[in-house]
């Protein structure tokens, strides 16, 4: 035994861990060695077997029935705001058969790159740099505590609250929305940004919606117990999602704004179409209100009589895009956007691939490397899942060539989701909030409604 530890530490599992080089250091029962996990290791104890609900832990055979009425990954009754595939879009025709670009001759690949270059001829989706920043995160930035990826995050928020400023809508009398919140770091910014800014005024009129499908560690949400400030927190995918019936939304009747950052493919068109598509009572979406000045709060829709209105209208919205190479043609808010251009779900399913050619070339030089097992799914190190290695074709076209292929891709797309936006009576923009030594997926999508509406 190698391990700097000569025996387990008192009341502590006696089970050595050799990958670990060392004892278990979960809490053992009194009068027992092991803990729960290894109990197994016990004479006399009954044998351990892998959940069948979840087989990322175990449980007694002889305790199996048991368990399962308890287990936290059972099936839990489906809350009144889900409603299946409500934001899926399109679900007619069989879905294509996906096709690898490194399965396609030269001649096919040319053939796309020609309708891609015909496709983005004349289209008015520039990108524009625009690094904003935050007053309220300078102190957090400035802290040498703050190592490498925690400091690149903060960067993002600090763009993204700044966009939010500059759009006129980081202000109270209204419920921001969080798409993809995971721990919820971006709510937590928006409420620090709107609470420092009159300490002696309270904050009731300020309500934090943060959807997330996963079960997510260290919350910061669950730290703020501010008096007036609602946050609330709702595991589901933004793919059932129905926000007319989330009755924290339906008791002020606040304003609405989406955000989020790093909405990973098809999660972005989900997002728009749940914010944007919500239908009210009698079948029509509201049509958004004037924007207010932020230091002027926009007061809560009177209620009169008549039916329930619903929701408050949809003030605007900022989302940070990323992994374009997971879109879906079935979830995609442009699809009619493409089709007026001649090209359907092959040609986009096509472009989505090698859209990753815009990073997958650059992303090694600019991430520190992984670590044995791999980062997890909702850690800080990196939020975005990396391309199928079959979409590189080595050959095809000089590196450089590649990569800028791969931003036309990117841009077409967004595209289709700004003419989405149009026909929402919104103005949506594309803008680089953060430069790509930052993150490489550095573009922003923001909205408000039109002046016309």
């Amino acid at each position: 035994m190698s391990s700097n530890m000569a025996a387990a530490l008192s009341g502590r599992c006696g089970f050595f861990v050799e990958k670990k080089n060392r004892f278990c250091k979960m809490i053992a029962a009194r009068g027992k060695v092991f803990c729960g996990e290894h109990a197994n290791m016990e004479e006399g104890s009954s044998r351990r077997i892998p959940c069948p609900l979840d087989p990322k832990h175990t449980v007694s055979e002889d305790k199996l029935d048991k368990h399962l009425k308890k287990c936290n990954s059972r099936e839990k009754a489906k809350p009144v705001y889900y409603v299946e595939n409500i934001n899926s879009g399109s679900t007619d025709g069989e879905t294509l058969q996906q096709v690898s670009l490194s399965e396609r001759s030269r001649a096919e690949l040319q053939s796309l790159l020609d309708k891609l270059k015909s496709a983005v001829t004349g289209l008015q989706c520039d990108v524009e740099d625009s690094v904003l920043s935050h007053p309220v995160l300078q102190e957090e930035l400035n802290n040498p505590k703050n190592g490498d990826s925690a400091h690149k995050h903060l960067k993002q928020q600090s763009s993204l609250l700044g966009h939010l400023e500059a759009l006129g809508l980081l202000g109270r009398g209204r419920c921001f929305v969080e798409f993809g919140a995971g721990r919820g770091k971006l709510s937590h910014w928006i409420h620090e940004a709107l609470k420092t800014r009159d300490p002696l005024q309270t904050c009731d009129d300020l309500q934090l919606l943060l959807v997330e499908r996963s079960s997510t560690r260290f919350k910061v949400d669950g730290k703020h117990q501010d008096t007036g400030v609602q946050f609330e927190r709702l595991q589901v995918d933004i793919q059932h999602l129905d926000l007319s019936k989330v009755q924290l939304l339906r008791q002020k009747r606040l304003p609405l704004v989406g955000v989020g950052k790093h909405l990973c493919g098809a999660a972005t068109d989900l997002a728009l179409r749940c914010l944007l598509e919500t239908q009210r009572p009698g079948g029509e979406a509201e049509p958004p209100r004037k924007r207010l000045k932020t230091s002027e709060p926009e007061p809560p829709p009177e209620s009169g009589p008549g039916p329930d209105p619903g929701l408050g209208p949809v003030l605007g919205l900022a989302v940070a895009l990323c992994c374009h190479h997971r879109c879906e043609w079935r979830h995609y808010v442009g699809q009619q956007f493409f089709l007026q251009r001649g090209l359907g779900e092959a040609e986009f399913s096509a472009f989505c691939r090698m859209s990753s050619w815009a990073t997958c070339g650059l992303r090694a030089a600019n991430q520190v490397p992984v670590p044995p097992g791999g980062p997890d799914r909702r850690g800080d190190d990196e939020e975005h899942e990396p391309a199928e290695e079959t979409d590189a074709v080595s050959g095809f076209l000089p590196a450089e060539e590649r990569e800028r292929v791969g931003r036309l891709c990117k841009r077409l797309i967004d595209g289709g989701r700004l003419h989405f936006l149009k026909t929402r009576g919104f103005h949506g923009k594309l803008a680089r909030y953060v430069n790509s030594q930052v993150t490489l997926e550095n573009v922003v999508l923001t909205a408000v409604p039109s002046p016309a509406s």
